[in-house]
């Protein structure tokens, strides 16, 4: 048996862009948790570790034939969504949300699965349908998201349901769904925003309030935005350096890890740091488009689009959060954020990609 042959062959499925620009924010994400944490070896071990296991199913799914991926993918947004439903039923509450299911000794968030469960069913239904453009193809696309969409506003988690519903319209978007269906969206969407507002819950109004005024509440509900700030604009164009943010290090900035691990990154590392930063995901997000606008396939061009798409997402949401251009929602920053199911729901979108490159055309 020819050994390496079998060890070496599953690596050449890697694309040599996506890599590169992975294993940079691996290397960013644990210098800042070092910083972040004062020294502490431990949350950088355990990064380490989850980095480690979150590569491993990327390498899986490179080496994944995308057919394969089709054909499973009206199963994974049928499971995703007996998940989500026993979530409400049996999920583990926590702040009046039910968002977390229990497995054994193990707990996870179904919504991370439906982030690729839905554009994955997606991109199955619009790549087998002729014409894209009537009222069935529009009406079933909706259907698909709402489903998820309403379920996992439920828990409540609203802004993951917008995220996934988001992910799903830039399916339907890159699918060649008529344009004045979008266009009605957002019009009901406008007019039906003065009803909403008495359906959301309290902390949900009081997110959006301080995302429009922080000073209403400093000492509260806007001190993690106006601590983001201080910390993002302290940093000036060449940071203050590594270890010596002032921010992190007095613990004035809450959630430094987590959730507003950019402006602790952008403190010590200053705009010079921040453009290296966006030139890394810009490096990721455009290979991927490239990959999906290469693809032979209308099942790897859309759910490559779709992916790069939400990717790109997910990492503007963060930053307009921790700098104050959106409400604060709880988006973990793409690769860099302390984690491991987040990083797991990444690794796995951009081993998708990766399987489209290696494999341009399905086998039909």
């Amino acid at each position: 048996m020819n050994w390496s042959r079998w060890l070496i062959r599953p690596w050449q499925r890697l694309d040599p862009a996506l890599t590169t620009g992975i294993l940079l924010l691996m290397a960013i994400s644990l210098a800042v948790l070092y910083s972040s944490s004062q020294g502490n070896l431990g949350i950088v071990l355990q990064q380490s570790l989850r980095f480690g296991i979150a590569f491993t199913a990327l390498l899986a799914i490179a080496n994944t034939p995308p057919e394969r991926l089709r054909a499973w993918a009206p199963f994974l947004y049928a499971i995703g969504l007996v998940l989500l439903a026993a979530t409400l039923v049996a999920g583990h509450s926590y702040l009046g949300a039910r968002r977390w299911l229990g497995i054994g000794p193990l707990s996870f968030q179904p919504s991370e699965l439906m982030k690729l469960a839905l554009p994955l069913f997606l991109a199955y239904y619009y790549a087998q349908q002729e014409h894209v453009q009537n009222w069935r193809a529009a009406i079933t696309g909706f259907f698909v998201i709402g489903v998820p969409f309403l379920l996992i506003a439920k828990e409540p988690d609203l802004g993951t349901a917008g995220q996934i519903a988001a992910a799903g319209l830039f399916t339907m978007w890159l699918a060649g769904v008529r344009r004045r269906w979008f266009i009605g969206l957002i019009v009901i969407a406008a007019v039906s925003a003065p009803i909403l507002w008495h359906f959301l819950h309290g902390y949900q109004k009081d997110r959006i309030l301080t995302f429009l005024d922080p000073q209403r509440d400093p000492l509260g509900s806007g001190y993690h935005i106006i601590q983001s700030m201080i910390a993002v604009g302290s940093g000036g164009v060449f940071g203050k350096g590594w270890f010596n943010g002032t921010q992190v290090n007095l613990d004035f900035l809450p959630e430094a890890q987590t959730d507003f691990v950019f402006a602790g990154f952008a403190e010590e590392f200053g705009l010079v740091g921040v453009l290296f930063l966006i030139a890394v995901y810009l490096l990721i997000v455009l290979r991927g488009l490239a990959i999906a606008y290469e693809s032979r396939d209308p099942f790897g061009r859309l759910i490559a689009g779709t992916l790069s798409l939400t990717f790109f997402l997910y990492v503007f949401i963060n930053m307009g959060m921790t700098t104050g251009i959106l409400p604060v929602v709880g988006v973990p920053l793409p690769l860099i954020s302390y984690g491991g199911t987040a990083m797991l729901t990444f690794m796995v979108g951009l081993g998708i990609l990766m399987s489209v490159h290696a494999h341009p055309r399905l086998h039909e």
